[in-house]
């Protein structure tokens, strides 16, 4: 039928010249072909003729040596240019207004985001605070910007924030799971974070994802800084968790045994920190009168705590 027969063809060929592995000369010859109506033969053809010549080769390569200056060996993680003025409560408003503005899927808007990031790391609580208060409108689809970006923001002020609007109830519940697991990959934590993070331990409407994203950060810090047990904000933690077990993690019913679990996680979580808790988490694993399910987490909770208290306080504990 008329619909099969082809209606463009094109033909390329090119004619190379090499001489000692170098290419002196290409010359090219491309047609293409419409046929619109193959039966009378009417069509139209162009062609086009292109040549390549080589003109010189030089044996060496001149540089100016001035231009390597301000070359230096670094890692392929992506560099964000270090801002030296100092960023502004109103401009951070601002750039939230054009986040709001600008199309949900589009460069502009991850662009956007990330400078909303980059500058929050450089206001202080009190800018953050005030900056919540003018920003924390919802654009369409109810996305609200500057929550989103406080968790990837990292720094104690930006930690604080987080924590005050979680104990204000000001943002939503899946928001508030949201700001917890974040806490986990925050790379740098301070005592400061940790101090202002420990007293929601002890609400009653501490989630698990609160219990283990505090003891997540109390461990990153740990493990940048020795001796970490004699930081008051950790120790606080620590008490807080040290009263939940009460001695020896006696349970009264099956929502209280849930209760326990969930902290034995967290003491396991923290780490080093929890060296501490060592004997009464002996006392927990070693006691046949507790519920098995108990026992086992009491013996966990022990995996990131030094292997010389762990010997030593387990040795006499067997499940």
């Amino acid at each position: 039928s008329q619909s099969e027969q082809q209606v463009l063809s094109s033909h390329l060929e090119c004619v190379q010249s090499i001489r000692d592995g170098v290419l002196e000369e290409a010359k090219c010859t491309e047609s293409h072909r419409v046929t619109l109506f193959p039966q009378q033969g009417s069509g139209a053809e162009t062609q086009t003729q292109s040549a390549l010549k080589l003109v010189q080769v030089e044996t060496e390569t001149l540089y100016n040596k001035g231009d390597s200056e301000d070359l230096y060996v670094t890692n392929i993680l992506y560099e964000r240019e270090v801002t030296k003025r100092e960023v502004t409560g109103t401009e951070v408003t601002e750039l939230v207004w054009k986040l709001c503005l600008a199309h949900s899927a589009s460069y502009e808007t991850a662009d956007l985001f990330m400078t909303l990031v980059y500058e929050l790391r450089h206001l202080s609580l009190e800018a953050l605070r005030a900056l919540w208060q003018r920003s924390s409108f919802k654009c369409r689809d109810n996305w609200q910007p500057l929550i989103d970006a406080l968790p990837s923001c990292a720094t104690e002020a930006c930690v604080v924030l987080m924590k005050d609007l979680i104990a204000s109830g000001e943002v939503e519940e899946d928001k508030i799971e949201y700001f917890f697991w974040s806490f986990t990959f925050i790379p740098n934590p301070t005592s400061g974070m940790i101090e202002s993070l420990a007293p929601l331990l002890k609400s009653p409407r501490a989630s698990q994802s609160c219990f283990l994203g505090v003891t997540a950060l109390v461990h990153r810090f740990c493990s940048a800084h020795s001796s970490c047990d004699v930081v008051p904000a950790v120790q606080s933690v620590m008490r807080t968790l040290g009263k939940f077990l009460g001695g020896n993690c006696t349970v009264q019913d099956s929502e209280h045994l849930s209760k326990m679990q969930l902290v034995l996680k967290a003491i396991g979580n923290a780490g080093l920190a929890a060296a501490s808790l060592a004997p009464a988490l002996s006392s927990c694993a070693a006691l046949k009168s507790h519920p098995m399910e108990i026992r086992l987490a009491a013996v966990q909770a022990f995996r990131r705590i030094p292997c010389s208290v762990r010997v030593s306080d387990l040795r006499q504990s067997q499940v």
